[in-house]
């Protein structure tokens, strides 16, 4: 049963032969230990900085256009803000000490917050998120880092169901790292030495090797990016076959800082803990 549900995995091809070149254009932003990043659909970039518990958001340039926070645990207050995931109205931080999702619009105005303190079933409860993101439908996952899993809630807050619990068998997840929704719902976590795929309804679908131990994952539209400190891997999903190719930037400046990498228009955003550096497409090697 389960071998039939592999069949992404044969689409999804490590390939080292292919590959993009990249021309580096430019870097942005001043950051003191930069934790995540998220482009919208009109380009603005959300950065949630650790080092000073803030939310900052840039425009296409890097200039700063606003930036909420500072540590606490009142509204638009941080505990470490782990995770950033940004739409075109609203923007969702993992707040991950204070054991909460908060909810931002464009401008970064507080919107609301989620979590799951009154909630006597632990089935439903999450602990330390690490990362959380909206589907196209609308559907709110987080990852529960306490608990090793990922749970799923609709628009209003109530749970639909958790993935990858202990009792997923082969798609169980020991150690997932963080977790990128494609347009079609599929959910894609790295989890340790490998990323599991997962439909919208929480069924593993296949596992995918990368061919390097992957630390972040994103996916933009259909461009799926996955990275570790020093090593950027990328594809795109509506692409038949799916190959992955490989960036590996100059280490003179990236300097084996890389936290999360993403493609957005055609060019390809690296966050180290500093900065923002922005490479170009340049030409297809074969």
């Amino acid at each position: 049963m389960i071998f039939k549900l592999l069949t992404f995995l044969l689409l999804l091809i490590a390939a080292n032969s292919y590959s993009q070149s990249f021309v580096y254009e430019k870097s942005i932003g001043e950051f003191s230990e930069a934790t995540s990043f998220s482009i919208n659909p009109a380009g603005n970039i959300f950065v949630t900085d650790a080092g000073t518990n803030e939310l900052i958001k840039l425009d296409k340039n890097g200039s700063i256009i606003v930036s909420r926070g500072g540590y606490g645990w009142a509204p638009s207050t941080f505990d470490y803000p782990a995770d950033v995931f940004a739409q075109t109205l609203r923007i969702a931080v993992a707040d991950k000490n204070n054991n909460r999702i908060q909810f931002f619009d464009k401008d970064l105005t507080f919107l609301s917050e989620f979590n799951t303190k009154e909630k006597d079933d632990e089935l439903y409860s999450f602990q330390y998120p690490t990362a959380s993101a909206f589907s196209y439908q609308g559907d709110l996952f987080i990852l529960d880092s306490d608990n090793s899993r990922i749970l799923k809630y609709n628009l209003t807050g109530d749970f639909i169901l958790e993935i990858g619990s202990y009792d997923a068998g082969d798609f169980s997840l020991n150690n997932p790292v963080t977790f990128a929704v494609s347009p079609d719902g599929k959910l894609f976590v790295i989890n340790e030495n490998k990323i599991i795929l997962f439909d919208q309804f929480g069924t593993g679908l296949s596992f995918i090797d990368a061919g390097f131990n992957a630390e972040n994952i994103n996916i933009t539209f259909n461009n799926l990016v996955i990275n570790n400190s020093v090593k950027i891997k990328y594809a795109d999903l509506s692409s038949s076959p799916v190959i992955l190719k490989e960036f590996k930037p100059d280490q003179d400046f990236i300097n084996g800082d890389i936290i999360e990498a993403l493609l957005f228009e055609s060019k390809l955003f690296i966050l180290t803990s500093r900065s923002i550096f922005v490479f170009n497409k340049f030409k297809n090697d074969k």
